[in-house]
Formats: structure tokens, sequence, C-alpha cells
């Protein structure tokens, strides 16, 4: 019987954490300057990092890089969510027709990776998230203020400036979406903590879409008990 295994991404805004027990896995998140968690032994802790570290102390030797995921065509550079992300998708997803993964991640940034059906990373790229597009607006101009509540208009054209703003940035983060992916040739797979807003505005065919938000996670499972021989 495998012991409880706990899991932490250490993120740009938030922790993200992971408990694997009895081959059954929970997530959870908190802020940065919130405590550990109780039960969690930071000796024992498997963990990545994109962010700042936290203030408490992390064993080196449980770190997991970029370049310990086996994945073709992938830098030393490249972002260790987005490996996890695809080794995750290329366990989880069943993907018969052989398509290309197009992996995106919505948090502080939007990640977009593709990688085709074998593992091997094509590219990618980068835009501001949700919240950093909003919070740039605010801290860039003198009127603006980042909305209180997250409820997307379903008008196109808004008088209200709050609603003018989230629309605005949704429909920049869904266009982008929307241009890259090929449903005849992708299967879309979207993660991240704002995930959920995102899916519910794209405006494309739904069938090769997946909604993951803890893919990263999962990867980071995954890889650790393929690396013990325990997967």
């Amino acid at each position: 019987m495998i012991s409880d295994i706990n899991f932490l991404l250490v993120g740009n805004s938030r922790l993200h954490w992971a408990k694997y027990s009895k081959n059954q896995s929970k997530f959870f998140h908190t802020k940065k300057e919130q405590k550990v968690p109780e039960n969690i032994d930071l000796d024992q802790l498997i963990w990545a990092s994109v962010g700042k570290l936290p203030n408490f102390l992390l064993k080196k030797e449980n770190e997991i890089k970029t370049k310990d995921i086996q994945l073709s065509n992938i830098p030393d550079y490249f972002g260790v969510d987005r490996a996890l992300a695809c080794i995750a998708a290329l366990k989880n997803i069943e993907n018969p027709f052989k398509k290309d993964l197009l992996i995106a991640d919505f948090g502080t940034i939007l990640s977009i990776t593709k990688l085709n059906s074998n593992g091997s990373i094509i590219g990618g790229q980068l835009i501001p998230g949700f919240l950093t597009q909003l919070k740039s607006m605010e801290q860039n101009t003198k009127n603006l203020e980042v909305p209180k509540k997250y409820d997307i208009p379903i008008k196109d054209f808004l008088i209200n400036t709050e609603e003018a703003m989230l629309k605005g940035v949704i429909n920049s983060l869904t266009g982008v979406i929307n241009s890259l992916f090929n449903p005849k040739k992708d299967i879309l797979v979207i993660c991240g903590g704002d995930s959920e807003i995102i899916t519910k505005s794209l405006k494309t065919e739904k069938e090769n879409i997946l909604n993951a938000p803890n893919l990263v996670m999962e990867g980071m499972i995954i890889h650790h008990l393929s690396v013990k021989k325990l997967f």
C-alpha cells in the first residue's frame, strides 16, 4: 500500500496542493501568506515552482524541474507547469485519432502549449491572464478599477465600465483560443484557476474540448509515481 503523498506547485499568485492516497487524488489551493496546511510533512513534500517561493522551507532534493520530465523537443527553460500539464494530458486523455493536444492554462498568465500525440512539443504562446489584464488596466489608467464581481456580460457592446472591461478581457482570451484551435486537428485541454470562466465563454465546438482545472497537479502525481515505479 502506498502511503499518503503530498504535492505542491508554487504559482505566481497562489499555492496549489494535491494529496494522493489509495489511488485517489484531492486538490486544493491556498494564498501564499497562509500557513502550511495541517498534516503536511515538508520533509516529504514533492514540489515544483513557477513563482516566488513561500516563506517556509522546501527541500531541494524533492523539487521537480523541467529537465526531469521526459518529453521530446522540450527546452530546459520551458515552464515546469507547462511540462507537467503535457504529461498529464498525454496520460489521461483518450486520443484514438492521434490529434495534436492544445493545452490552455488560464492562470496569472495564459500559457498555450501545443504538442503532438507522441509527446513532442510543437510550441506555444504566452498572454497576460484574466486578472493580470484587469489589474493592468487599473494600474495604468486613472479611472479604471478591477471589478469586484466577474459576471461576464452576454452582450458585446456595453455602457457600464466594469462590464466593458470584463467583456474586453474575455474576448481577448477566447479570441486567442478560437484563432489557434482547429477541432478537426486538435483536442483542446483547458486548465488553471480561471478555466471555468473561460470555458463558458468559448464560441466553438465543444466536442473536442476538455476542462481539467487541476491538470498540472495531476502531472506532478503521474511524474512522481512513474519515477518511483509506482504508477
